[in-house]
């Protein structure tokens, strides 16, 4: 597919959003951008968040981790199943009771000022490497498919691919979101079936077939106990997989900020339940398609890419696949990867505003003014770390991003179980000494594990570790009197 057949269709695409932003947004103001006056469907802030929660990520990374890591990533899906059950019955009640707009005020009410700033800080550095590492894969898949033949370089492929972000969520924010999301789920869940469905079509499989092809291939392996040392093990991964689920949904702004813009906390719950359900079939789905990819390229003698995250678009791109996949593969790729990042940049501006800039106190206008330049201050924040991570990365991106999650959601998870399992007060000045501390120690641990723990290798339960070592950090900072009620 020629570069300037994609850009059209990434053009037409991006027309489609605008006409829905524009339509969204009217008579928006901070109220709707930040929690979209609570008036959000729940079913439709359940299917939009399918997609952010996949995102380009997986759109890309999953279907290529198959090919070393088998069907072991859903051993992680099914602890999402425990951690959503934690989250709309624990965090989401208590979010919805104290009528929270961004939900780490909540520290501040429990703890005090550092804690709150602390809890804040946390949030901004995690998701704005997590919606970088998104947006990176993005960008490199359009530089790959129409700007390196157009001469553009990469820098500018990424400032476009953010300003095009910036103008559809600037107005409206959540309450536009809500509504692009829901499509974009859509596009991305089409892009998925149409590969299935052609790998099955060139391969003469049916729909049985596709299962029992799948099914009896070298890539199906989902359970594994042997080795409780390796990095899959399955309760490493379970659990892992549960407390990713608390700390990237429950204890993360952007992704509570759509669940906030519910009517009310049974919606909000009735929205977060069937979610939780779709995403462990639409996963699966990923991983059917990864292995289809490898099944394929075996099959007539394609070279497999250095990188797995490198496949499905090399296969989709190259019209190896016929031309509906590689349309439907730039049309899923961007719609996974910008319902994640589009929230992201909203979620990161309602924080520094409401969390940094008390913009709840401030007149409506000067409010509005205030937001508007932050929206830009984070568009150009990612713009600089997608730049620089497309320096330093050498690992699959969902790989990296869970890595990372395990150093910057650790200290959330340990602030949030002190304050909802324990009546002890802080001693608040210390606590950002602690959240900095622990992080380095668990670096500490993780590099010398092999050595010092016999073998052991730390996978992604990192974050179970740095959380624990946080929370008991807390404890030796703790004042023994009584918090008051909240």
């Amino acid at each position: 597919m020629g570069s300037a057949v994609i850009a059209g269709i990434v053009a037409l695409y991006f027309i489609f959003l605008l006409l829905i932003a524009r339509v969204t947004s009217k008579g928006a103001d901070n109220n709707s951008f930040f929690v979209g006056n609570k008036n959000s469907p729940w079913y439709l802030v359940a299917f939009g968040m399918i997609g952010t929660s996949l995102s380009g990520v997986t759109f890309i990374s999953v279907p290529g981790w198959v090919g070393t890591s088998q069907f072991s990533y859903l051993q992680m899906v099914l602890g999402y199943l425990l951690g959503y059950i934690v989250v709309a019955n624990v965090l989401m009640p208590l979010y919805y009771r104290l009528n929270l707009t961004s939900i780490y005020t909540y520290l501040d009410q429990r703890f005090g000022f550092w804690s709150y700033k602390t809890g804040a800080f946390y949030f901004l550095l995690s998701r704005t490497i997590g919606a970088a590492f998104r947006l990176y894969l993005v960008a490199n898949v359009l530089q790959i498919a129409i700007f390196d033949d157009w001469n553009i370089p990469y820098y500018l492929t990424v400032a476009i691919t953010i300003l095009l972000i910036w103008v559809y969520t600037a107005k409206g924010g959540i309450k536009t979101i809500v509504w692009t999301d829901a499509l974009q789920t859509l596009f991305m869940l089409l892009a998925v079936g149409v590969g299935i469905y052609q790998i099955g079509d060139q391969l003469n499989l049916g729909f049985s077939e596709i299962i029992s092809t799948v099914k009896d291939s070298e890539y199906s392996q989902i359970f594994f106990f042997d080795d409780w040392k390796a990095s899959n093990y399955f309760w490493k991964q379970f659990l892992s997989g549960a407390f990713i689920t608390i700390v990237m949904t429950g204890l993360d702004q952007d992704m509570m900020q759509k669940n906030l813009s519910c009517k009310n906390i049974k919606e909000a719950k009735w929205n977060m339940f069937s979610m939780s359900v779709v995403l462990v079939f639409v996963n699966l789905l990923f991983l059917g398609l990864g292995a289809l990819l490898f099944i394929y390229s075996n099959k007539n003698g394609i070279a497999l890419p250095e990188k797995g995250d490198d496949l499905f678009p090399g296969l989709a791109l190259n019209n190896t696949l016929g031309i509906s996949v590689a349309v439907f593969f730039i049309l899923g790729l961007i719609a996974a990867a910008y319902s994640s990042a589009d929230s992201a940049l909203t979620a990161l501006t309602t924080s520094v505003c409401v969390d940094f800039l008390n913009v709840k106190d401030k007149p409506e206008i000067e409010g509005q003014r205030l937001r508007k330049r932050t929206h830009i201050i984070m568009s150009v924040v990612l713009y600089v770390v997608i730049l620089i991570f497309s320096l330093i990365s050498d690992d699959s991106v969902i790989s990296s991003l869970f890595k990372v999650a395990g150093y910057t959601y650790g200290p959330l998870l340990g602030l949030y179980a002190f304050g909802l399992l324990h009546k002890s007060q802080l001693k608040d000045k210390w606590v950002p000494l602690v959240c900095l501390l622990c992080p380095v120690i668990c670096y500490v641990i993780q590099v010398n594990s092999e050595e010092w723990l016999n073998g052991y290798k730390f996978g992604y339960e990192l974050l179970m570790l740095n959380g624990l070592l946080t929370y008991l950090g807390l404890h030796v900072v703790r004042r023994k009197e009584l918090t008051k009620s909240v």
